[in-house]
């Protein structure tokens, strides 16, 4: 069985590492090819080429090096062509995955599997009938997706999301990490996102909100896991904030990092989903560029862009997006959230439990799926 897929970054890597060793335990005889980083080189892929070729977002980054990823869309379809695997596989990055989809299924018929539901449940539900005739089968990492891809015709099978099965810290653990730190009392997580961009837009405001929160919880103490490459940035966004913060190096066991947090303000995002896991109550709060905000406002087909209040079908977490965003209704967010965390803490295991915790690990899944939609299409 010949397996070709094709991830573009480290989230990507890792879902595409799992469903490797899944499709290796159920079918032993598989052989892989494609594009890919350490995960899944880890699991036997040979990478064509550098898996962070692909690792590019925004406009300004896309454009210019348009010419050489282009290249690398007919290149890539060409080599599939070429081998003629039992499936292809795509795992997020539908900008690049998707366009070499296309180029494959307009002269030929190998089945394809997209990892990863683009988001058409928040905004743009146009693109669902886009992927029409070009996807055969959508694995979703959540259980409310099924039913817009299944709406134009397009098979989809909810496969759990992979932080049900990360790792967990130890209490031991936990207790040796607020230890080693010094946290003696109350502990904010901060989180304030992993682009450069975004920790400078939010580093201001939740530096303010902090401060505000401070007045009213005797002892507090901030802890902020510094993403990598950013500890110089971080470093100087936070030195001037009112309560300094104590910079968690890269590496730094997050899961021990939140449990050790009473209540965390993050930026939005799947961190949502980490800090549930850890079971940490949260406030979530996020703005973008003036008219980014006023376009994205406008497309939003839901009200609320939290994961777990996604999932729960709850609105537990407080969140303060775009003009919400304000270091004094924030302050209030934590303040509310602190004096009574338990619905919060009920959405939080809600979530976990229909993500799929304490079933059969997300890859594995993933892998049963794909071996079924190709026995299904072989009928």
């Amino acid at each position: 069985m010949k397996v070709f897929l094709i991830a573009g970054e480290a989230s990507g890597d890792r879902l595409g590492g799992a469903l490797m060793a899944g499709l290796k335990a159920l079918r032993p005889d598989v052989s892989f090819d494609g594009i890919g980083g350490a995960a899944m080189q880890a699991e036997g892929l040979v990478s064509r080429f550098e898996m962070s070729e692909l690792s590019v977002m925004g406009l300004a980054e896309v454009l210019p090096k348009y010419r050489h990823l282009k290249r690398r869309i007919a290149e890539t379809a060409r080599a599939i062509l070429v081998e003629q695997p039992d499936v292809l596989i795509t795992i997020d990055s539908p900008d690049f995955c998707l366009r070499v989809a296309r180029l494959v299924k307009a002269t030929s018929d190998i089945r394809v599997v997209h990892y990863v539901s683009p988001t058409i449940w928040a905004w743009r539900p146009g693109r669902a009938k886009k992927m029409v005739g070009v996807v055969d089968q959508v694995l979703a990492l959540f259980p409310f997706e099924p039913p817009y891809l299944e709406a134009v015709g397009i098979a989809c099978d909810f496969v759990g999301h992979p932080v049900v099965s990360e790792p967990v810290a130890a209490p031991e653990a936990v207790a040796r990490f607020r230890e080693e730190r010094g946290l003696k009392g109350p502990t904010l997580a901060v989180l304030p996102g992993s682009r450069r961009g975004e920790v400078r837009r939010l580093a201001p405001v939740f530096g303010a909100a902090v401060a505000r929160f401070r007045e009213e919880v005797p002892g507090l103490q901030v802890i902020l896991p510094v993403a990598s490459g950013l500890g110089a940035l971080v470093a100087e966004e936070t030195g001037h904030w009112p309560l300094r913060p104590i910079l968690l190096r890269p590496g730094t066991d997050k899961s021990a990092a939140f449990q050790a947090a009473d209540l965390a303000l993050a930026a939005s995002g799947t961190v949502s989903l980490e800090l549930a896991a850890a079971g940490t109550p949260m406030v979530i709060a996020y703005d973008m560029a003036w008219i980014t905000r006023q376009i994205i406002s406008r497309m939003l087909t839901v009200d609320t862009v939290t994961l777990v209040n996604l999932v729960s079908e709850t609105r537990a977490v407080p969140e303060f997006i775009g003009a919400e965003c304000r270091p004094e209704r924030i302050a209030e967010g934590l303040k509310g959230v602190l004096r009574d965390p338990e619905a919060q803490r009920q959405a939080m295991a809600l979530t976990m439990e229909r993500l799929g915790k304490g079933a059969e690990a997300p890859g594995l899944r993933a892998a049963r799926a794909v071996l079924a939609g190709l026995e299904q299409g072989d009928a």
